[in-house]
């Protein structure tokens, strides 16, 4: 209302004093011409009240008309920054909006899409950062258990096998029958734990590719495995073209095979296969253990690594087969496709 009020003054006295300067270029100096104005009557009220009264109406009328058209500018405007807050991109449905304004208004809504995209780009990051972290915090703490078992434990577990081997060379003849055969089962057992601790060692401290390629990594996986399992390891192993996240995956489904294999399987020899054929690559790995019935497999030991193999390989776009029976080994095969580089000519 206040507006009204200043914009309705305002423009009576332009309208007062424009009207007051073209009767001074009409009338001159003539003090009778200007007594008119206040001398005729009509209806009671001079000349002059009227046009002062005619002037405060229309002036206010004008403004009246002015400020509407303003506080609907106002609420147009308002309305499409509501549209831009909570719909993408809303303001290129409005066809009528005026040219300036609709610009201003496009060049805000590609501030704010910005300003969206980066902070989910922030977002992101922040959140890949904070998992890199604890990933790597993890991996320190699973080294860090792997050091100490491996100086605690697996060192107690190999000296009581050695007491326990020595003992049936030097004693196994002169003690009962019974009490040998305890003694053997002893020692049987104390072997089987130091397969579950190598094999846990395998898990709590992985070997890492350290920007060598796959076939180099297996190698030496399976040499430092020659030095600490008793069965025979047999290996063939070719360069083979995969990107660094897939060579990761494959290496990491080696060794969760290799564990299940020295846990599960009571296996002699072990077969490992690493070749690329037909733009695929084939891991393998044969052994020829206890097996199991694939009927079975949910309830068998070793069926949450075999489900860890089958979801790593998904994850890389290959698939994923395993063949066993009882008593006639395993046969684990992992095929991942290898996309072919366009030749240019």
């Amino acid at each position: 209302m206040t507006k009204i009020i200043w914009r309705t003054l305002v423009l009576a006295i332009y309208m007062l004093t424009l009207t007051a300067f073209i009767l001074y270029i009409l009338w001159g100096e003539k003090v009778s011409n200007w007594e008119k104005l206040m001398n005729d009557y009509f209806y009671n009220l001079p000349l002059g009240g009227w046009i002062l009264l005619c002037f405060i109406a229309l002036s206010f009328v004008i403004a009246l008309w002015s400020v509407s058209i303003a506080t609907q500018k106002d609420r147009q405007i308002a309305k499409y920054l509501e549209e831009l807050l909570h719909n993408d991109h809303a303001i290129h449905k409005y066809r009528q909006m005026p040219k300036k304004n609709k610009k201003a208004l496009m060049a805000i809504d590609d501030l704010i899409q910005s300003q969206k995209k980066s902070l989910q780009r922030i977002t992101n990051d922040k959140a890949n950062i904070q998992e890199k972290k604890v990933q790597e915090r993890l991996i320190q703490e699973r080294q860090r258990l792997a050091r100490e078992l491996h100086d605690s434990v697996s060192q107690q577990l190999f000296a009581a096998s050695m007491l326990l081997s020595a003992t049936n060379e030097t004693m196994g003849d002169s003690l009962p029958a019974h009490n040998a055969k305890q003694l053997m089962q002893t020692e049987k057992i104390v072997q089987q734990a130091q397969l579950e601790m190598r094999a846990l060692l395998l898990h709590l401290r992985p070997i890492a590719l350290k920007n060598k390629s796959l076939a180099q990594g297996l190698q030496d996986l399976i040499d430092e495995l020659r030095q600490k399992v008793y069965f025979n390891i047999q290996e063939k192993l070719e360069e083979v073209s995969l990107p660094k996240g897939a060579e990761d995956h494959v290496f990491r489904i080696a060794q969760e095979t290799l564990s299940n294999t020295l846990r599960h399987s009571k296996a002699t020899e072990v077969q490992l296969l690493l070749v690329q054929r037909d733009n695929r690559v084939i891991f393998r790995l044969q052994d020829n253990g206890i097996g199991f019935s694939m009927l079975e497999e949910d309830e068998h030991a070793g069926s949450y690594g075999l489900r860890n193999v089958e979801e790593r390989a998904i994850e890389i776009g290959g698939s994923c087969k395993i063949i066993s029976l009882p008593h006639e080994g395993t046969i684990i095969e992992v095929q991942i496709p290898v996309e072919q580089e366009e030749s240019t000519i």
